[in-house]
């Protein structure tokens, strides 16, 4: 507090202990209240006007990206495809040296995540069905075993609708290796030199288990097998019998194409190529059967 305004202060304190309830001030006592008033107002900080907080943005919420046509191109030097010479033995002997050279493969290997898994086919190996897909996929890599995840769930009752068991047919897929992709999720249609790399075990398989028929599930499949041809559509080739090396082969929509597309017309497709199938094989069929999927 100033000398002036303290001392003026302090006399008025005096004065109100002493009983006084009114006071006179001289004109130049005024002056010195207003000069020391002034002079405080001119010293104090200029006050700051709050400033309103912009609301905090909402965190992005990044979903994972599906593999783009980029990624799939981004595919490295694929080496050339493995010689495959089945011993001589049974089936069980033979399959027993083929499964092992499978698992064993140093590139197939290397194209795995830590703890994943390749994948052999599996089932009977007097299958005279052979269903065929393209790559494994998430659940397969960490199961070891083609066709489990949602996908090969409804393959199993396409089966069982058939008749048959999943034990009585043998399922598989032209690779032996889920595609590597650059994120943590999501799944990239396999490459023609990835297919090629693993078509000698496909091979393999067919002479160890000699089916007499072959469904490819899916384009992918279908033009690892007969080779790519940006012609062909599924919608115009399934439910029409080819061939791939002597063997019957008929091409089909892939399970997963029923995950997405739900409606009748897409189930009765894929159930008419499967009685083609029973037909061939000389199967029976009863009425039920024929009649799955039928508008009423």
């Amino acid at each position: 507090m100033k000398p002036e305004l303290a001392a003026v202060y302090h006399e008025l304190l005096r004065r109100q202990k002493a009983g006084e309830k009114s006071v006179y001030l001289s004109d130049e006592t005024l002056q010195v209240l207003r000069d020391v008033a002034a002079a405080a107002e001119a010293e104090a900080p200029a006050k700051v006007e709050p400033v309103a907080k912009e609301p905090a943005p909402k965190p992005k919420v990044t979903k994972p990206s599906r593999p783009t046509a980029k990624m799939a191109n981004e595919i490295p030097e694929v080496p050339a495809p493995p010689s495959v010479a089945l011993p001589d033995g049974t089936k069980a002997e033979r399959m027993k040296f083929l499964r092992e050279k499978i698992l064993s493969d140093d590139w197939c290997q290397s194209q795995l995540k830590p703890g994943k898994k390749v994948v052999p086919g599996i089932g009977s190996l007097e299958a005279q069905i052979f269903f065929c897909g393209e790559a494994p996929g998430a659940e397969e890599e960490i199961e070891g075993e083609p066709f489990v995840g949602p996908a090969g769930q409804l393959l199993t009752k396409i089966i069982q609708t058939m008749g048959l068991s999943r034990e009585a047919v043998y399922i598989g897929n032209i690779m032996t290796y889920r595609p590597p992709v650059p994120g943590p999720v999501g799944n990239r249609p396999p490459a023609a030199t990835e297919m090629a790399y693993c078509l000698p075990y496909l091979l393999a398989q067919l002479e160890i288990i000699q089916p007499k028929v072959i469904v490819a599930l899916g384009k992918t499949a279908l033009d690892g097998l007969l080779g790519a041809d940006p012609k062909r559509r599924m919608g115009k080739i399934r439910g029409h019998w080819q061939s791939f090396n002597d063997i019957s082969l008929m091409p089909t929509y892939h399970p997963s194409y029923l995950l997405r597309n739900q409606g009748l017309q897409a189930k009765r497709h894929v159930w008419e190529d499967v009685l083609a199938v029973m037909e061939q094989l000389e199967m029976p069929i009863s009425e039920k059967q024929r009649s799955y999927f039928l508008k009423p």
